[in-house]
Formats: C-alpha cells, sequence, structure tokens
C-alpha cells in the first residue's frame, strides 16, 4: 500500500469526528519526502481551534498510522 493510500485511510480513521462538528478534511497531496498536505473542510476551516485539530488529532493520527510522515500542514 502506497504512502498515499494510508493516508487517505488514517483520514478515515479521523473524519467521523470532524463531521460530527460540521467539518471535513481533504488530503490534498503527500510528498516523498514525507510532508502531507490536507484541506480542511466545513465548519473546521474558520473554526479558531482548526491548528489545535490540525496538530493533535489529524497529524497524530496520521503519524501513528503512517511511517515517514514527517508534517501535516493544512493549505487552502
Amino acid at each position: 500500500m502506497s504512502m498515499q493510500e494510508q493516508v487517505q485511510d488514517a483520514l478515515e480513521q479521523v473524519r467521523p469526528a470532524l463531521q460530527s462538528d460540521g467539518g471535513d478534511v481533504e488530503l490534498v497531496e503527500v510528498t516523498e519526502d514525507g510532508k502531507v498536505s490536507v484541506r480542511l473542510k466545513g465548519h473546521c476551516r474558520g473554526c479558531p481551534f482548526a491548528q489545535m485539530t490540525l496538530t493533535n488529532l489529524i497529524e497524530r493520527v496520521i503519524r501513528e498510522r503512517v511511517e515517514g510522515v514527517q508534517q501535516v500542514v493544512a493549505v487552502d
């Protein structure tokens, strides 16, 4: 399974929690050097806690499940 597929699977694990608050996350890109770019959608996009959600939920789950991920960033 490719790194991109593994990241997508990890996002499927966090998606229900985001959707329960009216938000969502979309995978934009996974680079060879382990940088994952995601797009926060819905209520997550303008939420004042978006950075905390990105770091404490999305990035944590991705790093736990996908070897080689170095960084997770949100893009517009």
